[in-house]
């Protein structure tokens, strides 16, 4: 039977130390990483979503605290004292000396509490705290998403434009060497290479400028998703994926209730308004009941002190009634109505502001939109274009400045069509979140 228990122990600390030591820190994500995949590590490991889930941990704890004085409080204390000089009294004739040199006790002791207002508030509330909490973190994960979807499509949009840019100093070295040719030929003058070089050095400066950003806009996105410095990733480049991104269905009606400032403030109001009654329950008294049980010691000598003890018991009820305060209960019944009053205001004036942001959001994503179709046909033409023009070019038909001003009017529109793409896609997150249709889970 013993060596069964030994093996059942043995199996226990087994499995406990497999549990609890062979569990390991699920990988960091590295190589190329999409949208999702970089909300899925963010919603785990971003910094404002950790603290967020701290602060509602540690409110949870402090409720837990607040509701721990329903149950029994147990303590225990013990004192001992020597007297110097013996108290003496005169008992009719007689003066009498009472007690002894050393004295001693220990005394157990438990109080109940059966009825109190701080206690009855903290078990009134704790419920709408903890929503509080919950919803704060709720915010946070929303407010990640939304940031770290914008700092993805920046690095997006960056490297559209690296291509674009690529795509061009392809053009322009093309022509810079035609026009070296065409001036040794002793068909142009030189002024042509001259402005295909010169095309062509801004065209690297711009491209260098827009590399040289990939470290800092990769930077900015770790730290929102508080990913390791000393790790790496690539965002993944789906240009169908980008564009069909930008597209949402009619939008959908705004419904208050959707958008977590406002379940944060109507939870408050509720507070509020509990906070009222607590005030008025300040002319309830309060009851208690309690129990102790007190050992007392005392000898002519210490060595002797605790041979014997002379324990004494007592149970009882307190019954504590507030009479007057000086209007301190009243003021402050005042001061929560007036909060309740204050809060009302501020649900209003929080339900204006919301509608408002709305209508900006979606005024902003239609514009948007509206602006991106409009580029994207100017860069079409711009395309064409540039296309008859360098034939004609090549042809002859036209000079070389007509040539760089159709170069230089496809590349502004090629950067102002992805500037706007990534315009919508701001826009449209704004919006979703205006609604209070941002999905986390």
């Amino acid at each position: 039977m013993f060596k069964k228990h030994v093996l059942l122990v043995g199996m226990s600390i087994f499995l406990f130390s497999t549990t609890g030591f062979g569990q390991e820190d699920p990988p960091i994500p590295q190589g190329e990483l999409s949208l999702e995949e970089i909300l899925e590590y963010s919603l785990l490991n971003s910094p404002l979503i950790r603290q967020s889930q701290i602060d509602e941990e540690i409110g949870d704890q402090e409720i837990k605290s607040s509701l721990a004085g329903w149950f029994p409080q147990i303590s225990a204390s013990a004192g001992g004292s020597y007297n110097i000089k013996l108290q003496t009294q005169v008992i009719g004739d007689q003066l009498i000396t009472f007690g002894q040199p050393w004295n001693s006790n220990v005394l157990f002791q438990v109080n109940q509490t059966l009825f109190n207002r701080d206690q009855l508030f903290a078990s009134k509330t704790s419920k709408y705290y903890r929503e509080q909490l919950e919803k704060v973190t709720e915010n946070s994960r929303i407010n990640t998403i939304v940031e770290v979807s914008k700092a993805y499509y920046d690095i997006l949009l960056a490297s559209e434009q690296l291509n674009v840019l690529d795509e061009n100093m392809v053009r322009l070295e093309k022509q810079y060497k035609d026009a070296v040719s065409r001036y040794e030929a002793g068909l142009v003058d030189k002024t042509d290479y001259q402005r295909a070089s010169i095309a062509l050095a801004n065209e690297r400066s711009d491209r260098n400028r827009v590399k040289t950003s990939f470290d800092a806009k990769y930077a900015y996105l770790k730290q929102l998703m508080g990913y390791p410095d000393n790790a790496d990733f690539t965002v993944e480049f789906n240009r169908e994926k980008m564009l069909d991104d930008m597209f949402m269905e009619e939008s959908e009606p705004l419904v208050l209730e959707n958008r977590v400032e406002y379940q944060l403030m109507k939870t408050q109001q509720t507070l509020n308004e509990i906070q009222t009654s607590y005030e008025k329950w300040n002319y309830l008294p309060e009851l208690s009941a309690n129990y102790r049980y007190n050992w007392l010691f005392f000898n002519q000598e210490f060595s002797n002190l605790y041979n014997q003890s002379y324990p004494t018991s007592a149970v009882g009820l307190t019954l504590a009634l507030p009479i007057f305060q000086g209007g301190k209960r009243m003021h402050r019944v005042r001061i929560a109505n007036l909060q309740v009053e204050r809060g009302e205001i501020d649900l209003r004036n929080l339900s204006s502001q919301i509608k408002t942001e709305y209508k900006v959001a979606l005024a902003n994503y239609k514009s948007s939109l509206y602006e991106w179709e409009a580029i994207r046909e100017n860069m079409e033409m711009a395309e064409d274009v540039y296309n008859i023009i360098k034939l004609q070019y090549d042809e002859g038909i036209k000079a070389y400045v007509d040539l760089v001003v159709a170069e230089s009017d496809l590349r502004t529109a090629q950067i102002n069509h992805l500037n706007a793409v990534y315009q919508v896609l701001e826009s449209k997150l704004d919006l979703k979140k205006a609604l209070g249709i941002i999905e986390y889970n």
